[in-house]
């Protein structure tokens, strides 16, 4: 049987697809991320945190001004500004083809950061501000749909029940996950902005137990099917820790293993904070799928002649 595929993601004159999966590097500008190896308040800290992306085999670098959960520090808008417009000034100055994304939920951060260059607006909270995917279409920006499970910004899950009139409890997550995705993509083509630049990202964590975030992972076809490239964000996550009884910093086994089966199932795009490793694993599972040839192919190969090498 045929793997998954999903159309292919094409901004700044790049083109990611099952062949080519990108992955998209996470750099924080807080001092409250979950993880302590992604925190970088310090712009010069940020700015080596970019440089090892890029080294490191990064497609794309989306940046953050606020910690996604409810814990750690207040920051408003202006705030927000003043952590990732800078940043992304940087950014796009010391790497021109570089792909960036800014994750906010907030419209007017997202206008703020417009005339950067910005290509992706990463809204983690489904649409929350009902004017973000206008602005994204203004600034000729993509966008990231997700899922939340209706829950409101920096908004932990608590008491998560799932159901539907199709009786099913387990696959209800699926359908909700499915729905919410698709009504998502619809609103963003209307806006004005091209399928292409379309991502959905089933947002694993929010609004979701750790069984719900397993069961949506193993039904990542279901949303590949949907007929836009897929982001999956796995890195660290909770589900991965709660899964293994694990604490962020000795999570990255889980996250590679989450990763291998996303990509298997059809997800082409992968949020990171362990980029090389993210990289090699992505490639590695493009190449078993027959969607990218290896980098070599000596083994077996009639040895060269002698003469050819005196």
């Amino acid at each position: 049987m045929q793997p998954p595929r999903t159309p292919a993601l094409v901004l700044r004159g790049h083109r990611f697809d099952a062949s080519r999966p990108a992955v998209m590097a996470i750099v924080n500008r807080t001092r409250d991320s979950f993880w302590s190896g992604n925190r970088h308040a310090d712009l010069d800290s940020a700015r080596r945190a970019l440089d090892d992306a890029v080294a490191h085999g990064a497609d794309i670098v989306d940046v953050g001004g606020v910690r996604a959960g409810q814990e750690g520090e207040r920051v408003d808008a202006t705030e927000e500004i003043r952590r990732v417009v800078p940043f992304l000034e940087h950014a796009r100055s010391a790497y021109p083809a570089l792909v960036l994304s800014l994750d906010t939920w907030r419209s007017q951060v997202a206008r703020a950061a417009g005339d950067v260059g910005l290509d992706i607006v990463n809204d983690t909270w489904a649409g929350h501000d009902p004017e973000l995917v206008g602005v994204a279409a203004d600034i000729g920006a993509g966008v990231v749909c997700s899922h939340t499970g209706g829950l409101p910004p920096r908004t932990d899950p608590v008491d998560v029940r799932y159901a539907d009139d199709e009786g099913d409890d387990e696959l209800a997550v699926v359908r909700d996950v499915v729905r919410t995705l698709r009504a998502g993509a619809e609103k963003a083509c209307a806006a004005g902005i091209p399928a292409e630049r379309v991502l959905v990202d089933p947002t694993l964590d929010f609004g979701k137990t750790t069984r719900n975030s397993l069961i949506t992972l193993r039904h990542t076809a279901d949303i590949s099917a949907l007929g836009f490239p897929v982001l999956q964000a796995l890195s660290r996550k909770d589900f991965v820790g709660e899964t293994l009884d694990l604490p962020a910093d000795d999570r990255l086994e889980g996250t590679l293993a989450a990763t291998a089966v996303a990509a298997w199932l059809g997800a082409t795009v992968f949020r990171a904070h362990d980029v090389r490793a993210t990289r090699r694993v992505v490639d590695m599972v493009a190449s078993i799928r027959g969607d990218r040839p290896p980098a070599l192919a000596l083994r077996g190969e009639p040895a060269p002649d002698r003469e050819e090498l005196a």
